[in-house]
């Protein structure tokens, strides 16, 4: 049985899309509602920045239809710190802070670490303990996006399955690439389109990402991406979020729909 294949960009808010994927005379405000009517989801990025007003995440949820999920990026104040076991009160700040508001249609959060973030097995398991599962009744999903070839150790892969922990796939760019399945769900930003193509990638390109995002939500893992461990076997599907983020943003979301299509079937 396979999950379901959410594909989406990072933000709605961007000033080359007026005209190029907005139409142009679409007022601003109405941008999300656009935005949501053509995808999935969407990664909220000013998250990582700086904190936003519960009512914003409260009228976000209302803008957008039935369906529709967010992924969050954490604030970089809680991963950008030398020890990450002293992120605890930061963590509790986040998650309580208005996200909540999203109700169902909050998906994951992705913790993302700068490329200089070694790993430390001690202090990376102190921070996944930290990590709340559920808040106020609400499932929390959790993501890690790691950018440091150290990661790439199966001491790793084994701790995020220990703890339910995704780690994210950020795949054709210069970052590590880890594209083990080490959580319920599947997460990966996409960085590769290009000006030249139309829809960010080429046909035969999206017609390969759609087939990794369907061996993934089968359980399985994409022979043609770089894991660290043998995949194991398994039984059940995972949900899979899919984010068309960097490269040429102007064509990020023609990438994002050309994909959405595709796995539908």
């Amino acid at each position: 049985m396979s999950g379901t294949i959410r594909v989406g960009i990072g933000g709605w808010v961007f000033e080359p899309w007026r005209g190029e994927f907005y139409p142009g005379d679409l007022p601003q405000k109405r941008e999300l509602e656009y935005a949501s009517s053509k995808l999935a989801s969407i990664e909220i990025n000013g998250t990582y920045y700086g904190s936003q007003k519960p009512e914003s995440f409260a009228r976000w949820r209302e803008e957008t239809p039935d369906g529709f999920v967010f992924a969050l990026k954490g604030s970089r104040y809680i991963t950008n710190r030398r020890v990450l076991a002293e992120a605890g009160p930061s963590i509790e700040k986040f998650v309580m802070g208005g996200v909540l508001e999203l109700k169902e249609k909050l998906g994951p959060i992705n913790w993302q670490f700068m490329p200089t973030k070694q790993f430390d097995p001690k202090d990376f398991e102190a921070f996944l303990k930290l990590l709340p599962k559920s808040a106020d009744g609400r499932e929390i999903r959790h993501a890690v996006e790691v950018r440091h070839d150290s990661f790439r150790s199966p001491d790793f892969v084994a701790l995020l399955k220990e703890y339910g922990v995704a780690v994210i796939t950020a795949a054709d760019s210069k970052f590590t690439q880890i594209a083990d399945a080490t959580g319920p769900f599947v997460y990966a930003r996409i960085m590769g389109t290009k000006e030249a193509e139309p829809q960010g990638y080429s046909a035969g390109e999206l017609d390969a990402w759609a087939e990794r995002a369907k061996a993934w939500a089968k359980g399985g893992v994409p022979k043609d991406l770089e894991a660290v461990t043998e995949p194991a076997v398994e039984k059940a599907g995972r949900d899979v979020f899919l984010y068309v983020i960097s490269g040429d943003k102007v064509r990020n979301p023609a990438a994002a729909m050309a994909l959405g299509e595709r796995v539908k079937g």
